[in-house]
Order: structure tokens, then C-alpha cells, then sequence
């Protein structure tokens, strides 16, 4: 008896037509603004019905490639998603998983050496100017809480703005979302509120040393100045989830860090 495979599940017939109006707007070159066809003409283009070009509207709505208009002059428009709502889709899907300093780490030593040397090319005086205005930000001991809160937002800032200048728009995206999830990391928000003093000395010294390799136009250097940054950065920060939790023994990193600042301190 011949057996047969069987056949894939047949894709959901309002997914179909998201996926048509998403290659028709690239094949006409619609932009933000433009409007789509009126739901008649959907309906007749895609032989649907009205609620499933609703259901299809709806969802590219969601998506944020779309905003409705009702009324006169009212349909479907095109929309520019920002990266604020991408950002905050992602964070949707990770919310119930969980995500630690160090997977963040891991990902950032690997891509801001590389959105670096990117932006290198990309990098004019104004960018320089941006870059050590928020260094100085940050170069000195916080006068309160507030200042202290914005002095550890200002350090990732700085990252962002490197970022803003990189060819690689994927690339200086990612970047600029695991900056985003650094804030928004509630282990992070408890590290950042610390009314401490905080080791910066170092890392102001990886972002000079990095700003005048970037003005050489030594991309080697770029990448190993900001290689060594995102290490010192990853120690730091493990070191003070530990003092935080006080689970030394369970993070060597941190425990090794931890030991250096403390013999540091006598």
C-alpha cells in the first residue's frame, strides 16, 4: 500500500493577504502616508470577504505598517514603525523569558565592536561633539539620586549615539536594543539605583581611547578598544549584581571583580 505524505496545514487565508498587501506596497513603492486601495477594492483584488480583509487590515495594523482613518477621507495608510514600538514588540515576546546581564554581555561584546568600526566612517565633528558631552555627564560623583540615575542612563546613551552612525542598520539596531534592555532589566534598574560610588575612571578611559581611534581612522583599534570596553563593562556589572544579591559564590566573574575592587578600596 503506498503511504503517502502528508500534506503542510494550510496557512490561514488573513495571513495570506497580510503577506500580499506587505509585497504589494513594496512592488508600488507606497510610502508612510500613501494610502491602501478602499476596502472594496480588497475584497475584490483578494476575493475575501469584508471581515476577513478586516481581520487582515487589523493585523497589519498591530504590526505598526498601517493606522486606519474613519470618517471622510478615512481608509488604511501607510505607517513608518518606529523603533521605540519595534523595540517594544520584542520586549513583548522576551517578557516571560528570562534574560540576565550576562546573555546581554554576550551579545554586546560581539556587536558594539563591530557597530564601532561601522559608524567609524560615518562619524563627523557634531558626532565627536555628542560623544563627549555625555561623557560629561557622567565624569563626575552624582550630586543626588536624579543625577545618579541619569549619569547610568547617559553611559549607555553614548553607545546609542555610536550606533546612530553605523552603515549596518540591522546591526546598529541590535545594538541599540540591548542598550534599551540594560534599562529596562529590573536586576539592572535595582544596580543603577545604588547610592554608591561607582568605578567609571575605566570605562571613560576605553570611550576616549576609542573616540581618537575613531578620529585616526584605526579600525583595528576601534574594535579592540571597544572589545575590552564591553569585557570591562560585563565585570562591572556582574560584580555589582553580586555585592547586590550577595551570591559571590555563585558567580565567578563577579566573585574575582568583587575580590579586586575590594582590595582596591583598603
Amino acid at each position: 500500500m503506498l503511504m503517502t505524505a502528508p500534506s503542510p496545514l494550510r496557512r490561514k487565508r488573513t495571513d495570506e493577504i497580510v503577506d500580499a498587501i506587505k509585497s504589494s506596497i513594496v512592488t508600488h513603492g507606497l510610502q508612510p502616508g500613501d494610502r491602501l486601495p478602499q476596502e472594496r477594492e480588497l475584497m475584490e483584488q483578494y476575493a475575501a470577504s469584508k471581515g476577513t480583509i478586516r481581520e487582515a487590515l487589523k493585523s497589519l495594523e498591530v504590526q505598526g505598517l498601517i493606522r486606519t482613518r474613519t470618517g471622510p477621507g478615512g481608509g488604511a495608510f501607510i505607517e513608518t514603525m518606529s523603533e521605540s514600538r519595534a523595540m517594544s514588540l520584542l520586549s513583548n515576546y522576551l517578557f516571560a523569558k528570562t534574560v540576565t546581564i550576562a546573555d546581554i554581555y554576550a551579545l554586546r561584546k560581539v556587536l558594539e565592536p563591530l557597530v564601532a568600526v561601522s559608524a567609524m566612517a560615518n562619524m563627523d565633528a557634531q558626532g565627536y561633539r555628542r560623544l563627549t558631552d555625555i561623557i560629561a555627564i557622567y565624569d563626575h560623583e552624582p550630586a543626588d539620586a536624579e543625577e545618579r540615575w541619569n549619569q547610568r542612563m547617559a553611559e549607555l546613551d553614548f553607545h546609542g549615539v555610536v550606533a546612530e552612525y553605523a552603515d549596518n542598520a540591522l546591526l546598529a539596531f541590535t545594538c541599540r536594543f540591548l542598550q534599551r534592555l540594560l534599562k529596562d532589566l529590573a536586576v539592572c534598574h535595582d544596580i543603577y539605583i545604588q547610592p554608591k560610588p561607582v568605578l567609571r575612571a575605566q570605562g571613560i578611559g576605553y570611550q576616549r581611547q576609542m573616540i581618537a581611534a575613531m578620529q585616526a581612522g584605526d579600525g583595528a583599534a576601534v574594535h579592540r578598544i571597544m572589545s575590552e570596553h564591553m569585557a570591562y563593562a560585563e565585570r562591572s556589572m556582574l560584580d555589582l549584581q553580586a555585592e547586590l544579591t550577595g551570591d559571590f559564590l555563585h558567580d565567578p566573574v563577579a566573585r574575582g571583580t568583587g575580590e579586586r575592587r575590594r582590595k582596591a578600596a583598603r
